[in-house]
């Protein structure tokens, strides 16, 4: 296996782990489908990327951050829930997407490259994903008590709106990540679905937590070694991958 190759693992085993151990906060607070909709929402600087040479996570990262910002400030102002807000937010990203994204470049900025992975970039990626799964870990129990009540959570001295833009931060690096792997258009299926398969097998809040790491790496790496083996794109067959062992978890839920 050449270094290449190698490199893509890696960044898939972090990226993956990292992507499936925050996804088990997004889905118990049913926001699973909040990645969805940043990931259409990175389309536009995927786009510029493509057309200009440099890394789609850098050109993905500005757009996310924007729209987390924008709808940490709008759950604020309007109390909304933030599936809502970020339903509202992204889909003039992805308009301008298709309105400025070459032709030729759209199977990459939908379903990512992973083969376009570079030295820097990948232990830039790994850095970051790690970055994350140790502010998620942190934070993850204040989250689920803030889930439960609100006003629980301020009783025990919780900064509600703090850990929230914690939360957000935590989903746009994610997503700006992971479109390197299965692009703009897989980004809630690489989050949610290793959470899913990790709730079927789990008894407790820790095996649920670390088993949708466990199922986000190994998705990502069985997915890569595919690509490898047929040549098929690589996001998909992660996709693939962990939707198949999201249907084996159903033998073992109770």
């Amino acid at each position: 296996m050449n270094s290449q190759f190698i490199l893509s693992l890696l960044v898939g085993i972090f990226l993956g782990g990292a992507a499936g151990y925050l996804g088990t906060l997004m889905v118990s607070k049913r926001m699973a489908l909040v990645g969805g909709a940043l990931g259409h929402l990175t389309l536009p600087g995927i786009a510029l990327a493509l057309i200009y040479g440099f890394d789609v996570s850098l050109g993905a990262l500005p757009l996310v951050i924007l729209g987390i910002i924008l709808i940490w400030l709008f759950e604020i102002k309007t109390h909304l829930p933030m599936e809502a807000l970020t339903a509202v937010v992204f889909a003039s990203g992805a308009a301008v997407a298709f309105l400025i994204l070459p032709s030729g470049k759209t199977v990459t900025a939908l379903v990512g490259d992973i083969s376009q992975v570079e030295f820097l970039g990948g232990v830039i990626s790994i850095i970051l994903a790690t970055t994350v799964f140790l502010a998620v870990r942190k934070i993850f129990p204040k989250m689920v008590l803030c889930g439960i009540s609100e006003d629980l959570a301020k009783v025990q001295g919780i900064s509600v709106k703090k850990y929230n833009f914690i939360f957000l931060a935590s989903i746009a690096l994610i997503v700006a990540l992971g479109v390197k792997i299965v692009g703009g258009l897989l980004t809630a299926a690489l989050i949610a679905i290793p959470a899913c398969t990790a709730r079927n097998f789990s008894r407790s809040l820790s095996q649920y937590a670390y088993g949708g790491l466990i199922a986000g790496s190994l998705g990502c790496v069985l997915g890569i070694l595919l690509f490898k083996l047929t040549g098929f794109p690589a996001g998909p067959l992660i996709i693939l991958v962990s939707t198949f062992f999201f249907l084996i978890s159903l033998i073992f839920k109770k």
